[in-house]
């Protein structure tokens, strides 16, 4: 699919907005003119038909023909009057049309029509009116107490009226097209010159990648481009630690490999150059326990990555959580013992908890299993369950704040690292609480034990336990 040029989709815009507003503008000043026009038409129509009606009902000269309307470069007018009493009097030639209803609902109130005859458009005006007194010998000589009415009809040809208007049109029409004319000829220019930064902006761009990290953009100054520069630096930041985890988990697994495989080989080599004299199942139950150890470091990746790819899922079941957490402590009494640990449990835990036993045994074993490995010697190492969640807790001197932040990271160790102990354990443990919806936490009190917390009221549902 071809991409579309922003300077062309705001072409496009700015000449669409020209023709909405200018048009509805043009519109709008288009019907006001027209209605002033035709206002100030009927206006001068009425007054040019009461001065002709006065003129003819007191018989004063009227020019023969067709009466010329007053306005400038008016059309033809026309009349007819009807007076009570008097012989009709028409224009020469008489009115070329008359609007229904003449003259038997004319009124005191002018009545305007539009009127068409063949080539013409016309307007006319019709009103009544007394007719003056003391002007009719007739009225005079037989003393009427009331005055004869007079009905006028006055029609005029609006021809250059409408002209006008059609003029007027023409050129409120053509003002908005022009407008949206000049926008699609002069905007892509305008356009393509304000939009030079963003080019500059990709230009300093094609330099930056994995290849090269640490490298980020200069503020161009401009307030609609600096938050995106800003946020593309932000981007920038996730990715070069994303890549330094990357690489670091690289190392790590090659350490880890490459150190396993070493093993196996110098003792392979060892052996045959140099016999030690161990039997066989001693020197099978060594090469067993380095593969057991490789083993263990690929199994726990494949975990690793199952959980955090969200392949691995919970397998839901009401779980006696008393018992089970007896169990876990007593997998680490030999190493407690060895090194000399006292393990305490406090508290009472719940009745049953809804969850996947294999995930929070990941969880619980790796946590009891870390505090019983990187402990001080004859340190205590203290579980404190309750129906939120779980706490353990054991001296840590060698630890600092900043070594939290590390917490989870795959191969990460703070001491040197031992048999059994990859780097995996806490990266794991992350990855299967964030898979079981629980909130893990790691902090250093004033005394400098290391406290793990594990909070499961949010997404581990408490059942009581049937037996």
């Amino acid at each position: 699919m071809k991409a579309t040029s922003l300077s062309a989709r705001v072409t496009v815009l700015l000449a669409v907005v020209c023709l909405l507003v200018l048009g509805g503008g043009a519109k709008l000043m288009d019907w006001r003119i027209d209605h002033e026009l035709a206002s100030r038409f009927r206006r001068d129509l009425l007054g040019q038909a009461r001065t002709l009606g006065n003129m003819v009902a007191l018989e004063q000269d009227v020019p023969a023909g067709r009466v010329v309307a007053g306005l400038p470069g008016g059309g033809d007018s026309w009349y007819e009057l009807r007076c009570d009493g008097a012989a009709p009097q028409r224009s020469n030639p008489p009115p070329p049309a008359v609007p229904p209803g003449w003259p038997g609902d004319t009124g005191p109130q002018p009545r305007f029509d539009r009127l068409g005859h063949h080539e013409h458009h016309l307007d006319s005006v019709r009103l009544s009116f007394p007719r003056p007194a003391g002007e009719d010998d007739d009225a005079r000589a037989t003393g009427a107490a009331t005055p004869a009415t007079c009905r006028l009809l006055f029609v005029q040809d609006r021809h250059s009226l409408d002209q006008l208007l059609l003029a007027i049109d023409w050129v409120l029409a053509l003002g908005p097209l022009l407008a949206a004319a000049i926008a699609l000829i002069a905007v892509p220019l305008v356009v393509r010159r304000g939009l030079r930064p963003i080019a500059a902006l990709v230009e300093r761009m094609r330099g930056i990648g994995p290849n090269a990290p640490g490298q980020r953009l200069a503020a161009i100054g401009l307030k609609e481009l600096d938050p995106l520069v800003a946020r593309f630096n932000d981007v920038l930041g996730r990715m070069d630690d994303g890549l330094a985890r990357e690489r670091q988990f690289a190392s790590g697994l090659a350490h880890e490999t490459r150190t396993r495989l070493a093993e196996l080989r110098a003792l392979a080599e060892v052996e045959s150059r140099y016999p030690s004299g161990r039997s066989t199942p001693e020197l099978l139950a060594e090469i067993g326990s380095i593969g057991a150890e490789l083993e263990a470091t690929v199994t726990a990746l494949l975990l690793l990555t199952r959980l955090q790819s969200g392949l691995e899922r919970p397998q839901w079941q009401t779980l006696a959580l008393a018992p089970w957490l007896e169990r876990q402590l007593q997998r680490q009494h030999a190493t407690a013992a060895a090194r000399g640990l006292t393990l305490v449990s406090e508290g009472t835990p719940p009745e049953g908890l809804h969850t996947d036993p294999a995930l929070l045994e990941v969880i619980v074993g790796n946590l009891l299993g870390n505090a019983c490995a990187y402990a001080p010697e004859g340190d205590t190492v203290r579980l404190r369950v309750d129906a939120h969640g779980l706490a353990i807790d054991n001296a840590a001197p060698g630890l600092g704040d900043a070594d939290l932040a590390s917490f989870g990271q795959r191969f990460w160790r703070k001491q040197l690292p031992h048999a059994g102990h990859a780097g995996l354990g806490l990266a794991l443990t992350t990855a299967a609480a964030q898979a079981l919806g629980l909130a893990l936490d790691f902090r250093l009190d004033p005394q400098q034990r290391l406290h793990a917390t594990l909070d499961w009221r949010a997404a581990i549902v408490l059942e009581p336990f049937a037996s």
